[in-house]
């Protein structure tokens, strides 16, 4: 034993000696940059207690009715089980009784309102005829739905307790790094008071839940039934709401997300003071911009959002913003990606004017514009015909070729193109808004057919210029051709005058 323990203690100190030789200097010295301490917090005991008051568990109910109509099982009459099976097959009301089955589920929360407002997951309530919520000194309270919002999965309730209750504080997850340390408190399985440590492991992941993530991800051990609970830093205030993980065995393997308070305190104020959430609106239709298309429009990067489309009445459709622009910023936040532009719009206000710096035909310009809602604005656009940019030709003017029959189809990049007359308008169905060059063939394992373009569809504009006929197409192709480009950006409408960019290969 004395043996090993001198080996020990003889091999901690040349680990010291190599350690401080790195460190001082030598040929493998370590930055100074690079020294980091690994050690995590000494305890987080402290700071739990501070909170596990505040953090409660939430029961829910919710009677399912069975419309089941499979034949009932048929037993031997005077079996022991007959009684059983009655009552299992037919319920209380007998023969032909769809008796309803109670289905439980348990959650989280966190009280953000000490006279009882509770922060949680809509998944954790959604559907439930009884709310319950569990507090950690035992006592229960039946709580009321103030308001969900689905696309953010977060719900506010409300309970009446008799003397005001603990509540944490949200603090700013746009300060949050990779690396940072955090602790989780829920109910996992449904067991209360549950206390997990671990750090961010990455920020504004998108995991395809809804139109707004950007959640933050934890190596925390997070599992079923933490749903609805905080994520703290280190200060006890909340960042986030635990809402997801990725499980192949529904336990914890070190990827959970959370939806950060930059996102989720402005919606819990509007559920508090609105029941339901007012987000702005721009009114716009929006694509990513793609390494063709930045190279097809003069962009050195390929970053921003770049607008397809205007919808017909919104606040933006008055030629402010235009088919074509692409959206680099917005009140003053970054737009680097598609994805970043609707959650930016949705967490500024209804009315509120901003400025929104983008590119036009190569260069910057600032506009301002004044937002809608966008609740109001998601009916609006269900009905709307994407209108028209100045530059394009204007509904009803443009020019047809009062042919009977569609003019004879050229071949541009593989596509069969063709001026858009009545006949070709009757043949493919399309709609009286759409102007442009009918695509009435393409060739199988064309630059065109890569790229998803079907028969049908219009060519409404090639290199951001409006387009009318084939001869015009052509013109426009052989152009680029040139100029040595190597794609053909084009604005298409579908049939239904739905429109999109995208860019075709020049051959």
């Amino acid at each position: 034993m004395a043996l090993k323990m001198r080996s020990s203690v003889a091999h901690a100190a040349l680990a010291l000696a190599v350690s401080f030789s790195l460190v001082a200097g030598g040929p493998f010295a370590v930055p100074a940059a690079a020294q980091v301490k690994p050690n995590g917090p000494e305890s987080v005991a402290d700071l739990a207690e501070n909170l596990l008051d505040a953090v409660v568990n939430i029961s829910t109910s919710q009677n399912v009715k069975s419309d089941d109509k499979a034949p009932i099982p048929q037993v031997p009459e005077g079996s022991p089980f007959q009684d059983f099976f009655d009552e299992f097959f037919k319920g209380e009301g007998g023969e032909g009784s769809n008796q309803g089955q109670t289905v439980n589920s348990l959650g989280s929360g966190f009280v953000i309102d000490p006279s009882g407002f509770i922060a949680t997951n809509n998944h954790v309530i959604e559907g439930a005829d009884d709310i319950e919520v569990n507090f950690a000194n035992g006592s229960k309270l039946k709580a009321k739905l103030v308001g969900t919002d689905p696309k953010t999965d977060l719900a506010l309730l409300k309970v009446e307790p008799k003397s005001p209750l603990k509540a944490v504080p949200f603090g700013d997850s746009r300060t949050m790094r990779i690396g940072d340390w955090v602790m989780a408190i829920g109910n996992p399985f449904g067991l209360g008071g549950s206390v997990t440590v671990g750090i961010i492991s990455a920020r504004g992941r998108n995991i395809n839940a809804g139109p707004y993530d950007n959640f933050i991800q934890t190596d925390a051990a997070i599992n079923r039934g933490n749903s609805g609970g905080p994520l703290f830093n280190m200060k006890g205030e909340v960042i986030g709401i635990n809402t997801a993980i990725i499980s192949p065995s529904g336990g914890s393997i070190g990827i959970g997300f959370s939806v950060p308070t930059e996102l989720a305190q402005n919606i819990f104020m509007q559920l508090r003071d609105f029941g339901e959430t007012r987000r702005g609106w721009l009114g716009v239709r929006i694509q990513p911009v793609t390494d063709d298309i930045a190279e097809s429009i003069g962009m050195s990067e390929a970053k921003g959002a770049l607008v397809a489309g205007i919808i017909k009445g919104g606040p933006v459709d008055n030629g402010s913003i235009m088919t074509g622009d692409v959206i680099t910023r917005f009140d003053g936040k970054d737009v680097d990606e598609m994805r970043d532009l609707p959650r930016v719009v949705a967490e500024s206000p209804v009315g509120k004017a901003v400025d929104v710096v983008l590119l036009r035909d190569g260069k910057e310009m600032t506009v301002k514009v004044t937002l809608g809602r966008l609740e109001d604005g998601e009916k609006q656009a269900e009905d709307d015909e994407v209108t028209q940019d100045e530059g394009t030709t204007e509904e009803g003017t443009t020019p047809e070729t009062g042919e009977a029959q569609p003019s004879k189809a050229d071949m541009v990049l593989g596509m069969g193109i063709s001026d858009l007359g009545e006949e070709a308008r009757k043949t493919f169905e399309i709609v009286e808004s759409v102007k442009g060059v009918v695509i009435t063939e393409v060739a199988p394992d064309s630059a065109a057919a890569e790229r998803g373009i079907v028969p049908g569809d219009v060519i409404v504009e090639i290199g951001q210029e409006a387009v009318a006929t084939a001869e015009e197409v052509k013109a426009r192709i052989a152009k680029l051709k040139s100029e040595d480009r190597r794609n053909a950006l084009m604005m298409i409408a579908n049939r239904t005058g739905a429109l999109r960019y995208i860019t075709v290969r020049i051959d």
